[in-house]
This record gives C-alpha cells, sequence and structure tokens, in this order.
C-alpha cells in the first residue's frame, strides 16, 4: 500500500492503489545483488523533495522515483533510466545525487507492464522474464512521459538531460537518437550493438544518423559485455554522422569492467566512478542542462 506521503506527489494521477506493483519504489536492493557491499553509498534527502510519483504513459499508470530541492521550480531535468534491477535503492540514490546539485531528477519504473526486477535471484532469469520482453518502442514512449510529466511539475524542458547505466545505458542511446529536444546525455556501459529481436528491432550503432545530442559514453575496458570493436565502430559512424553529435565523446577506464558505478556492487572501483561522476555532470553543463 501506498503511504500518505506517497499519495500526496500523486493527487493529480487518478488511480487504483492495486495498480502499483511496488509500495516503496527505489527502496530496497534487487534480489539478484544481494548482499550489497559496505562501501554502498547512503545519500540522504534533507533539503529535498524525495519519493514515488506517477503518470499516464500508453494507458498504464507508470511509477517512477523522483527528488528535486524543495519548494524550486523551473528546475533542470535529469532522467535517471535504471539498470537491469529496475528503479531499487541504486537509482533512487542516484536522483537524490542529482537532486542535491539542484536538478529534478526522475526515474521512471520502465518494467512496469512486464513484472517486478527485484524479486528475482539472478541476472539471467531478470533478463529472461523481464528485460527482454521490453519492446524499444515502449520505452521510448515511457521516456516521452517522464519529460512531459517533468515539465508540468516544476522542471524546465529547455533544459533536459538523460543518464542511464548498462541497460538503461543503451537506451540513453536510443532516447538520444529519438529526442532532439535533449541537451545531452550520459551512458554508462550502455550496449551500442547486439542482436536484432522484435522488441529491439535497431541497435544505437543502426540510428547513428538521427543522433541529434552529444553523448557521453564511459566505459571499463575490462567489460566483455561490451566489446571494444563496437565503441570503435560507434565512434566512426559518429564521426559521418551529424554536426551536432560529432561532440560525443567516449572515455574508457582501463582497469574497469561492467557496472563500476555501482557502489553497492564487487564491480565498483572507487577511483573511475568518481572520475566517471565529475565528467556526467560537467557534460551537463557544457551543454546547457545545468
Amino acid at each position: 500500500m501506498l503511504t500518505p506521503e506517497v499519495d500526496s506527489l500523486v493527487p493529480h494521477v487518478p488511480f487504483n492503489r492495486r495498480t502499483f506493483i511496488k509500495a516503496a519504489l527505489g527502496t530496497g536492493f534487487a534480489a539478484a545483488v544481494l548482499p550489497v557491499s559496505a562501501q554502498t553509498i547512503h545519500t540522504d534527502s534533507e533539503g529535498l523533495e524525495a519519493g514515488e510519483i506517477g503518470f499516464q504513459s500508453g494507458g498504464t499508470l507508470v511509477p517512477a522515483y523522483r527528488a528535486q530541492p524543495k519548494g524550486k521550480t523551473h528546475l533542470p531535468v535529469i532522467i535517471v533510466v535504471h539498470e537491469i534491477f529496475g528503479v531499487h535503492e541504486h537509482i533512487a540514490d542516484v536522483c537524490r545525487r542529482f537532486a542535491k546539485l539542484g536538478y529534478l531528477a526522475i526515474a521512471p519504473d520502465l518494467f512496469v507492464r512486464q513484472g517486478d526486477a527485484s524479486v528475482y535471484p539472478t541476472i539471467q532469469q531478470i533478463n529472461d522474464n523481464i528485460a527482454s520482453k521490453v519492446p524499444d518502442a515502449q520505452v521510448m514512449g515511457d521516456l516521452d512521459a517522464t519529460v512531459a510529466w517533468a515539465g508540468e511539475n516544476g522542471g524546465d524542458l529547455k533544459r533536459v538531460g538523460i543518464n542511464g547505466f548498462c541497460w538503461g545505458g543503451r537506451f540513453v542511446w536510443l532516447y538520444a537518437e529519438h529526442n532532439p529536444k535533449l541537451k545531452a546525455a550520459v551512458a554508462w556501459y550502455g550496449r551500442v550493438a547486439g542482436n536484432h529481436t522484435a522488441n529491439s528491432p535497431q541497435n544505437p550503432i543502426d540510428l547513428v544518423s538521427d543522433l541529434r545530442v552529444p553523448v557521453l559514453g564511459l566505459y571499463g575496458r575490462q567489460d566483455p559485455s561490451i566489446p571494444q570493436d563496437t565503441l570503435e565502430q560507434m565512434k566512426a559512424k559518429i564521426a559521418q554522422g551529424p554536426q551536432s553529435a560529432r561532440g560525443s565523446q567516449f572515455v574508457v577506464y582501463d582497469d574497469a569492467g561492467h557496472a563500476f558505478f555501482a557502489d553497492y556492487r564487487p564491480s565498483y572501483r572507487k577511483a573511475d566512478a568518481e572520475d566517471g561522476w565529475r565528467r556526467a555532470i560537467a557534460w551537463f553543463r557544457e551543454h546547457g542542462v545545468a
């Protein structure tokens, strides 16, 4: 059941309480990553409005975690796209980190129609039962609805950026190719190439000619899930792509593997994560999101 605090965050959306899959989006960690590391970062919500909200997208009520400075409007907006684990505590914490810097940060639950990723004990089970069943077009629509909600609730739609990790990093690339009104994008170890399926008919590398937004790509050289040659191919295509996309940059950390920003996992690499975060914040500022 939603708490009274959560209810107060979504008075403009008519809904039945049972339409929300989870009662506390952004709390706890997915079963597949337990136990979490002792170095897990927790950002408090002091001075923030933070918690679950909801909005309509394609006839579905999509829950999202949002954090923003308390009492302020006309805020720059960062859409945070979750990993394969869904909107669990780490993603909520990232939203609070952005909010502490003055952003309205919002992470929609892009798995809401397919199920609850937090209950599956392995990544393979999450992929088989949820992630692989999410159509790319559905995600694009939900991200459009997320941006629209932000614009109606204190966000400045002339200053919108997107930031995503792993599964969400791929969608950062796709959304940067989908929405030319974005100012900038940051993709953390997001795959740019891969198999074509009914739900994922095209990959970012197939759509470079549509890339209108500069993307900062942050990757680990020791990541076996993202071959370095696919990044080199992406760079070459961007160099021949639209002028506005040619400012995109790739940073590859030599000793990092996949999920090097995930402070709650053994894959975390503190120095690389902190450097990547500094670069991401500077990227958004440089491109007019801040």
